[in-house]
């Protein structure tokens, strides 16, 4: 059995899927004029719609995408968006904070933000253009896969705790297990989950339920 993840690699983990992803995250932004009460729901579905197909293609590949650490890591990364995106609704800006959402939401682990602070201070200034791209590449459609297939690899540092994200229904995760048609049921499953994530994120940041001190 493998050893327990560290919180110092957690968070060097998380804090680069903030720092690689953000800019995507506001590249899919919602319509500026959306009242303030429908805009998590907006994350929820729109941008579950445009996510989740990223996330069912790896079911393309039927019950082979569970041997390999594809299936979890990609669909976790656009999981990390939704996460993002309803952070950033409610003016969730301090990397301690997102890193600590992202934990709670993505890997069912209760990372506080104080805790995270001083491992945040360690890794500063290892954030390489190397690690994510040059700018110029992430721009445009090519630029969006090229972000998540990014933020799938660097997921693949944790992968054992990836089981912990949200998961769709069941009868489509079944449907997931069968190669070809499981690109069905892998959609129908990514979707529902990234709806999941979203609402998760939305009551962890209600007044007196917020994850951070």
């Amino acid at each position: 059995m493998a050893p327990p993840l560290s919180d110092a690699v957690v968070v060097d983990v998380l804090r680069r899927l903030d720092r690689l992803t953000a800019p995507l995250v506001r590249r899919l932004g919602r319509p500026p004029e959306m009242p303030a009460a429908a805009r998590d729901d907006w994350w929820a579905q729109r941008a579950a719609q445009v996510g989740a197909v990223a996330g069912g293609l790896p079911r393309l590949a039927g019950r082979l995408a569970d041997l390999l650490p594809l299936q979890n890591t990609v669909g976790t990364a656009v999981q990390s968006l939704v996460v993002l995106g309803v952070a950033g609704e409610h003016g969730v800006t301090d990397p301690a904070e997102r890193v600590s959402l992202l934990s709670a939401v993505l890997l069912d682990r209760d990372l506080p933000a104080e805790r995270v602070r001083p491992l945040l201070e360690r890794v500063r200034g290892s954030y390489a253009e190397a690690a994510f791209g040059a700018r110029e590449e992430r721009a445009g459609l090519a630029g969006t896969a090229r972000t998540v297939w990014r933020a799938a690899r660097l997921l693949s540092r944790i992968d054992d705790a990836l089981d912990a994200r949200p998961k769709g229904r069941l009868g489509a995760r079944a449907l997931a297990q069968l190669p070809v048609v499981g690109v069905l049921g892998g959609y129908a499953a990514e979707r529902e989950a990234l709806r999941k994530a979203a609402r998760r994120t939305a009551e962890l940041l209600e007044p007196g339920h917020r994850v951070t001190v």
